[in-house]
């Protein structure tokens, strides 16, 4: 599985209705943003720094559709 599958697969997922009215919310975003932060830095860690811009655009993209902080 490679990062355009695990992004289409997440955003398949946030794109639902039920998990939209979940996100939408000012907890969601700060959680989201500490979690999705401490992946990002793992990630980039474990592939030694050869996928950093993937990285960056997969939490990017998940980022502006979590919680109230939308690009």
């Amino acid at each position: 599985m490679g990062i355009d599958d695990i992004t289409s697969k997440a955003k398949e997922f946030l794109e639902s209705d039920q998990v939209k009215g979940m996100l939408d919310s000012e907890q969601a975003e700060d959680i989201s943003d500490k979690v999705l932060e401490a992946v990002a830095e793992a990630a980039d860690k474990v592939t030694g720094g050869k996928f950093s811009d993937q990285i960056e655009d997969v939490k990017s993209n998940i980022d502006g559709a979590i919680g109230t902080d939308r690009d």
